[in-house]
């Protein structure tokens, strides 16, 4: 019995990537207000009913995309419990908790890059869209305030930065925004971006600036 579950959970989950995935291409390719649930399960290839069963409403199915976008995968962990943060939280110095920041905010940043426009225009379109993640609070800020507590307690911090104005910083040199002026606009590679950003971050972050 308990093995018929698990195969049962594991086609559960190829289901619902299978809709996430056809989800994406469409909201790519179309826009979110042109692409119904009818559309995402015939790219699916499944039936209209089993999104409406596994998801309720196209709202909901642009929420596991963001948030399986922003994770990497659909591994029920957040980004703060993810390795990547936690080797930044743990560094001894601000030089070695941007050097594990940055690549894992630039990963976060290459995958929302293609759907940003998306979410944009969804939030525009239904205003619901805009309350899907935490309404009363930017989780993207909360993780960033994370990293800045922990930032303004390393020896090579920059006397007399608060962890206020280090997590402004961070959210705001780390934005998808950002990201995109340079990336999508400007042609910049993400390599180079990572190197500008973390040289930026050094400059307002650290003691010596270098």
């Amino acid at each position: 019995m308990t093995e018929v579950k698990g195969k049962r959970a594991d086609r559960a989950r190829q289901t619902r990537r299978k809709i996430v995935e056809a989800a994406r291409e469409l909201f790519v390719e179309r826009g979110y207000g042109a692409t119904t649930l009818q559309d995402i399960a015939d790219r699916a290839g499944v039936a209209v009913q089993t999104i409406y069963f596994t998801f309720g409403n196209k709202r909901s199915v642009l929420k596991e995309l963001g948030d399986v976008t922003i994770a990497g995968d659909d591994e029920p962990v957040a980004t703060m419990d993810r390795p990547w943060f936690r080797r930044a939280i743990a560094a001894d110095t601000v030089d070695g908790q941007l050097r594990e920041l940055v690549p894992g905010a630039r990963g976060i940043l290459e995958r929302i890059a293609p759907i940003a426009e998306v979410l944009r225009t969804a939030a525009m379109i239904e205003p619901e869209v805009a309350q899907l993640w935490r309404p009363d609070a930017d989780p993207r800020f909360t993780v960033y305030a994370t990293a800045a507590d922990a930032l303004v307690t390393k020896p090579d911090a920059r006397a007399g930065l608060s962890a206020g104005e280090a997590a402004d910083v961070l959210f705001g040199l780390l934005s998808p925004e950002l990201y995109l002026v340079f990336v999508r606009d400007r042609g910049w590679s993400p390599q180079r971006w990572e190197r500008w950003v973390t040289e930026t971050l050094r400059a307002q972050l650290t003691a010596d600036g270098t």
